[in-house]
């Protein structure tokens, strides 16, 4: 059968796919990565509850002592969730010293490390397949007698189908009745291309039929994600993927990224809730310090982000530059970029969203102003929006609701920075001080004990503080300080541009807390 009517048996018949996520375990092996036990659990615990994977790898057996605290923080949360049976953890063959460590866990699923590939097993192992043959059946039975179930990685089995294919059936012939559950098939220095791994998957599939084959993609020449395609379309049963697509070297198959071309190119069914994709990549990001990129497929800030004029005037025409991926089916919305290629059509979407009505001669004039701070290559968001209006328009804008009066920011050898404010909310004055962990800190403190005292009112959260050098990474040049505030679960982004960082911090503050009150007015 060719590719094509593979691909078109499968859009007919819907397979399902089992998912299993490596984050805890391969995407830990990242360069510079290492979740600590509360961070493991609070991963599994989204990647179980919310997102709906169907299995989760979470250590290697005997790392350390913490890793065996966060094993067993994680087996002990889905035993109470009648989930014990989908987290797994890497085991060795080492004379069931792994199967102990695990069964000691609580754990009731090993995933054992076999060799693959015959250059492995002789110079690696320095052992005959005989033998390791018979060590891995010691393991399999050592753990069904402790009660753990076990499924088997051919480590470097890509290797292994390309040098030495004898080696492999020698394996799978002499193991496929002991009792393993799945054999996992890793391309583990991501060598292959699409074409080959058709090619050893259909040898796999064809001479052991009844066996539950999973594969595990890396990404060195970047082809994890059609790898793992080609498997699927060849009768792989299970993929391994990893959140934002972490692992050693060039990373794993992104589990966005495979999730959606499954669905959308394969027709296939997985248990995978898609509107918390978004969710699990941020905690991720933000556990493991590994940005995602802008422009990732999904998950990055950008992909759901149209700069371009003609797009956004597109859209309004029945959807004209909208795919499959509409952002709403992953719990985000479509965003459209201001800067000097924007042109009306953005603008205007932005202005319709924000609920701002301007005249053609109004629009033309703020364009013209975000054209001019796009060729300085400063960064114009939806928030920035009103702010850019009322510059413009001056005497047409309404005045900001909250403003700051006078601040003075201080610091001294030995004490605790400290702030002394006083703004005007709606035209009344009020004043405070504090101290913080830092200038800026003792800024918004100041600000929280007006907004409480005075106003009776919750002060948003901050949920994110970036500061970078927006015009072209001179030391000199302007310092753009970006914040994401939480405001009763909702996220607000603003940002603040100014020579100075904690100057450049309180403008982004204001701008948050302006966006804030025009919309209590509004409700009101």
């Amino acid at each position: 059968m060719g590719t094509a009517e593979q691909v078109s048996k499968y859009q007919r018949i819907q397979p399902f796919v089992e998912i299993m996520d490596s984050t805890l375990r391969d995407g830990e092996q990242t360069s510079g990565v290492s979740f600590l036990p509360h961070e493991k659990l609070m991963i599994a615990r989204m990647l179980l509850n919310d997102l709906n994977v169907d299995r989760i790898e979470v250590a290697s057996a005997r790392v350390s002592e913490g890793e065996k605290e966060a094993v067993g923080m994680i087996c002990r949360y889905a035993e109470k969730i009648d989930k014990l049976e989908r987290v797994e953890v890497l085991g060795f063959v080492d004379g069931g010293k792994s199967i102990d460590w695990i069964a000691d866990c609580g754990g009731k699923t090993m995933n054992l490390l076999a060799k693959g590939s015959l250059k492995h097993c002789t110079q690696q192992l320095q052992k005959t397949p005989e033998e390791h043959i018979e060590d891995i059946r010691y393991e399999v039975k050592y753990a069904r007698e402790k009660g753990i179930t076990v499924n088997l990685y051919l480590e470097d089995w890509s290797d292994g189908m390309k040098d030495s294919p004898f080696y492999v059936y020698q394996l799978m012939d002499a193991l496929c009745d002991s009792g393993i559950r799945r054999f996992m098939l890793p391309d583990t220095l991501g060598i292959m291309n699409p074409l080959q791994c058709i090619e050893y998957f259909r040898k796999m599939v064809k001479r052991y039929a009844d066996t539950h084959f999973d594969f595990h993609a890396h990404n060195d020449y970047d082809l994890a994600v059609s790898n793992s395609l080609a498997a699927v379309l060849s009768g792989a049963k299970g993929l391994h993927v990893t959140v934002n697509g972490l692992g050693e070297r060039c990373g794993n198959a992104p589990l966005s990224s495979v999730q959606v071309i499954l669905k959308d190119h394969f027709n296939a069914r997985t248990n995978i809730r898609e509107n918390k994709l978004n969710d699990i990549s941020r905690l991720v990001e933000s556990y493991s310090g590994i940005a995602v990129a802008p422009n990732q497929p999904i998950i990055g800030d950008n992909v759901f982000t149209q700069v371009a004029g003609v797009h956004a005037d597109g859209d309004k025409k029945s959807g004209l530059y909208q795919n499959a991926l509409v952002p709403e089916r992953f719990g985000r919305r479509r965003e459209y970029a201001l800067g000097k290629n924007s042109g009306k059509a953005n603008i205007a979407k932005n202005l319709e969203e924000l609920g701002l009505e301007l005249t053609p001669e109004q629009t033309r004039r703020v364009t013209q102003r975000i054209t001019e701070l796009g060729d300085k290559k400063e960064r114009v968001t939806q928030e920035d929006l009103p702010f850019i209006v009322s510059d413009v328009l001056k005497h047409d804008a309404p005045e900001d609701k909250v403003k700051l009066v006078s601040y003075v920011v201080s610091t001294a050898y030995g004490l605790k920075p400290g702030a002394n404010v006083k703004v005007e909310i709606n035209g009344q004055q009020y004043e405070a001080s504090a101290t913080g962990d830092g200038q800026y800190d003792a800024f918004v403190k100041s600000l929280r004990y007006i907004y409480k005292k005075y106003l009776d009112r919750t002060f948003p959260t901050l949920a994110n503080y970036a500061v970078s050098i927006p015009p072209g990474g001179r030391t000199d040049a302007l310092v753009q300080t970006v914040i994401t505030w939480n405001d009763n679960g909702r996220l607000l982004r603003t940002r603040g541009l100014d020579a100075d960082q904690t100057e450049a911090a309180i403008k982004a503050t204001f701008k948050m807390l302006n966006i804030i009150e025009n919309e209590q007015d509004k409700e009101l």
